[in-house]
């Protein structure tokens, strides 16, 4: 089948927001006693606010009925960070106008909450070009798992297999696979060298390198 649609995901992809996740998370997490490393916490990047407090709850002995309420602080303090202060990353709208010239329907996928959706598309200023989103917030199962990209075709009118998707994390970039689309992921600068990233069709430093070349790649010419 020749590729129709292309679907991103949005943390870390198109806004430089992990920071502020991280943030978010540390300034709540020590009101619960709570101090990850850098390492701990990118060893849970992509998973939905939900799954990364019950992780680290679990983790370091804190009660689940607390759950909730650290999750809702931390994305009531992203939402703030991200509306100022967050920055768009290099060659989104190159990136979103490349697929636009061709016709592709376009999507967004993320692990985040629909508000957090909204936010970034009025950012960026991409919503006359986005035909569809999915949040995987209230999906029983989030990224890795692939419910969120299927969920976003189904809306787009696309087979799994005319998808391409651009990701940043390796959950999503699992997710991605494991719905059958092509993925191409563009990982933060520090990780680029990971072996894992072997697993994508291919990896890209930047969304402003992505070329007709490399679209030729993916498409099997």
């Amino acid at each position: 089948m020749n590729l129709d649609t292309v679907i991103f995901d949005i943390d870390g992809l198109l806004i430089d927001s992990e920071p502020l996740w991280n943030e978010a998370a540390a300034e709540v997490f020590k009101q619960y006693h709570i101090n990850l490393t850098d390492q701990q916490y990118l060893s849970t990047t992509g998973l939905r606010t939900k799954e990364f407090v019950e992780w680290w709850f679990h983790y370091f002995g804190v009660s689940k009925a607390l759950i909730l309420e650290a999750e809702n602080k931390i994305i009531t303090s992203v939402l703030h960070k991200i509306e100022h202060k967050a920055s768009i990353m290099s060659g989104v709208h190159h990136i979103i106008n490349f697929f636009y010239e061709k016709n592709f329907k376009i999507g967004l996928a993320t692990s985040s909450p629909q508000e957090l959706i909204d936010l970034v598309i009025h950012l960026t200023g991409i919503g006359k070009y986005v035909h569809a989103t999915a949040s995987a917030q209230a999906l029983p199962y989030g990224k890795p798992h692939p419910q969120v990209y299927l969920d976003c075709a189904q809306k787009l009118d696309s087979h799994p297999t005319t998808c391409v998707s651009f990701e940043d994390s390796f959950n999503g970039l699992i997710a991605a696979k494991a719905a059958r689309m092509k993925c191409v992921v563009v990982p933060h600068h520090s990780l680029l060298k990971e072996e894992r990233w072997a697993a994508a069709d291919l990896k890209l430093s930047s969304l402003q390198n992505f070329g007709a070349l490399h679209f030729d790649l993916l498409s099997g010419k």
